[in-house]
């Protein structure tokens, strides 16, 4: 990725500098998430032109990356999203369902950035929040082409979502690389749809890579860039100098919003992480299988710091094992403190959550471990985490509720638990005063981090049930008869 002859290097040094950065799209507080997908654009903005560049300096020719640019950009489209919402001018639920003649039909657009990566079967890459939710999704291709697409399935824990363009129009796409390979202060260069204006390319370094622990953004193992970041470039094009796709924008870190301007901290989806990701939504029809090890842990605090000799973010400590796990048969016990995973540093409790929410499912895992001061490793699959627990198999006083995962996004701010993703009406949980929405952050059934943690607490059937529950930003108790 990197060019060999030295004047040649210099010369692309300097064109790098005169482009600016790459772009991609923001989050929400920190990460001004809102501006990831921008609001469809009405007008066309008329651009000045520039002066020629010369042919040549000092008798050698100016590189350029025109050539690379001809056959990336017709494989970077525009997606375009319609969504149908339904508007009440009533706040309160009972007046909404008193009075639906008032409800009216809105419909919400926006634009972002998506890649084609496979012409033969048409299949193209974008963000999840850039076509969540969307009724309707086209995509205009960079000769003008509108052509619509339908959805073959997208993960909100690493925002990657897989379209399928219809029609029978030829369409190019683009080779991917491998990320792995990515080092810091590799050129990179962004194709994308910013501010609806039209397609825009930008460029930039790799400023970091395998960035994680960012608030707020899922699952992560980010390529980091000094690139500027505006709203609409989500799900566009980051590649290398060979016109590989490295990467798929998804973030921005901005405290202050737009209103700041560029900062230079633009993030991106490693291209292997994205391909992983889309062959298991294509393979298995929208669905992502995850893994786990099959264990509670927590951070180092001062005391155990002090204990273990160890500093505070020097691993996850192991806090429960749950039977029949993939952790159990491994050999893995309570206070055993993992220190990497496939020679990957884990600092704390979300690192490693982090870590094995990427792997994919029936990897090997080798775990660095300190164990009563001796290290040691340990080697272990992953086993198949459920994707939901209906409340029946849990307890008959349940019966009704399906309980899912926390989204990871939520965990990064700081949440922890499980969700309750529907109740049926008139169900014995209805009638206990649960509700789709509600997080369940404790029980008196011991403590649980996650789903599995949960589903372990009612191995013996309590007498008596309490959940204590998030629900509108209050917290409180709720007994389950």
């Amino acid at each position: 990725m990197t060019p060999t002859r030295p004047r040649t290097t210099l010369l692309v040094l300097a064109a790098a500098a005169a482009f600016g950065g790459f772009v991609a799209t923001g989050a929400r507080e920190l990460f001004d998430r809102s501006a990831m997908a921008a609001p469809a654009a009405s007008s066309s903005f008329a651009l000045p032109t520039a002066a020629a560049l010369p042919a040549a300096v000092a008798g050698q020719p100016v590189p350029s990356l025109a050539p690379m640019l001809a056959r990336v950009t017709p494989a970077v489209v525009s997606v375009h999203s319609k969504q149908r919402v339904r508007v009440s001018p009533f706040a309160d639920p009972w007046f909404r369902r008193m009075y639906p003649e008032f409800t009216q039909e809105r419909i919400n657009e926006s634009l972002g950035s998506g890649v084609i990566v496979d012409a033969e079967r048409r299949l193209l890459l974008t963000n999840h929040h850039v076509v969540e939710g969307a009724d309707q999704v086209s995509v205009t291709l960079a000769d003008g082409r509108t052509l619509q697409a339908e959805s073959l399935g997208s993960d909100p824990e690493t925002d990657v979502a897989v379209m399928r363009v219809l029609g029978t129009e030829r369409l190019s796409a683009l080779p991917l690389a491998n990320s792995d390979q990515l080092k810091v202060g590799d050129f990179v260069v962004a194709v994308g749809n910013p501010f609806g204006i039209g397609q825009t390319v930008t460029s930039g370094i790799v400023s970091a890579v395998g960035r994680t622990g960012l608030p707020g953004l899922g699952f992560q193992n980010f390529i980091q860039t000094d690139a500027s970041i505006n709203p609409g470039n989500s799900g566009g094009a980051l590649v290398n100098l060979n016109g590989e796709l490295v990467g798929i924008n998804t973030a921005s870190f901005n405290p202050r919003g737009a209103i700041a301007g560029n900062i230079g901290l633009g993030f991106a989806i490693p291209s292997n992480m994205a391909r992983s990701i889309a062959e298991q939504l294509v393979k298995n029809k929208g669905v992502v299988r995850r893994g786990t090890l099959g264990v509670e842990s927590q951070d180092i605090d001062e005391r155990l710091s002090r204990a273990l000799g160890v500093p505070a973010d020097g691993g996850a400590v192991v806090t429960r094992v749950y039977p029949g796990s993939a952790a159990e048969r491994a050999g893995l016990r309570s206070g055993d403190v993992i220190t990497a995973a496939n020679g990957q540093r884990i600092s704390g409790r979300d690192a490693l959550r982090n870590f094995e929410g990427l792997q994919a499912l029936g990897s090997r895992i080798t775990l660095d471990v300190l164990r009563d001061g001796q290290r040691v490793q340990l080697a272990t699959g992953l086993q198949e985490q459920p994707r939901s627990l209906a409340g029946a198999d849990l307890d008959p006083r349940l019966a009704g509720a399906t309980f899912v995962e926390l989204p990871e996004r939520l965990r990064g701010r700081g949440v922890g638990g499980v969700l309750i993703e529907s109740v049926a009406r008139g169900s014995r949980a209805a009638q206990n005063g649960l509700q789709a929405g509600d997080i369940v952050v404790a029980a008196n059934t011991g403590a649980f981090a996650d789903l599995a943690g949960f589903r372990a607490g009612f191995t013996q059937r309590p007498a008596e049930l309490a959940l204590q529950i998030v629900r509108g930003g209050r917290q409180g108790v709720v007994p389950i008869r």
